[in-house]
């Protein structure tokens, strides 16, 4: 699991590089046969991103809309994506690396993802940096980093989007979802 210190736009930028070296190394992997290394590499994206989208709907998502003028559009707009982004991570899950439909379904998730990571960076981080004091996003990045500790590790597109489901059912969806990562070995590759 990805752990910084730091502020809030510290901690979720980084996050955002490390998901993309895996992006990086998962369509270095298209078409080298190597199948079990790149389902190993996608739950282990799977996992973090996961972790990273419910830490943002828990601490990030309402602080645009405490602090940012514009900030419920901003945060309804990422919650929607994180939405879609979820749904097509749980397809791929179920989807085998041989299935031609494996690349299609990497494909829109990486997109989406890049996509998520230019769009906050470029338009969210700025605004909140603007209107948030130091200690906030200080306070933030804190609070993300505790609850991506116990966040769960696989898509729930059916689970509720909204900042206090996710605080109240990550604890125990994360600690079930630890509990089948364990067993399984996901994620371990």
């Amino acid at each position: 699991m990805m752990e910084h210190d730091g502020d809030v736009i510290t901690v979720l930028t980084t996050d955002h590089r490390e998901v993309e070296k895996m992006f990086a190394e998962l369509e270095a992997l298209r078409g080298t046969g190597q199948r079990e290394r790149r389902r190993d590499l996608t739950e282990r994206m799977i996992i973090e991103l996961v972790r990273h989208s419910v830490a943002e709907e828990a601490y990030l998502h309402p602080a645009a809309r405490k602090f940012v003028p514009d900030g419920d559009k901003l945060a309804d707009e990422e919650v929607a994506g994180h939405a879609e982004a979820e749904r097509l991570m749980k397809e791929l899950e179920r989807t085998d690396t041989a299935d031609p439909a494996f690349d299609h379904l990497l494909d829109r998730v990486i997109a989406a993802g890049r996509e998520h990571a230019r769009d906050v960076e470029s338009r969210l981080f700025p605004k909140l940096v603007q209107y948030a004091d130091v200690e906030e996003l200080h306070s933030l990045g804190l609070k993300i980093q505790s609850i991506k500790k116990i966040a769960p590790t696989r898509p729930h597109p059916s689970a509720p989007d909204n900042p206090l489901a996710s605080k109240l059912l990550a604890p125990g969806t994360g600690l079930v979802d630890r509990i089948r990562d364990l067993v399984s070995g996901r994620g371990k590759g």
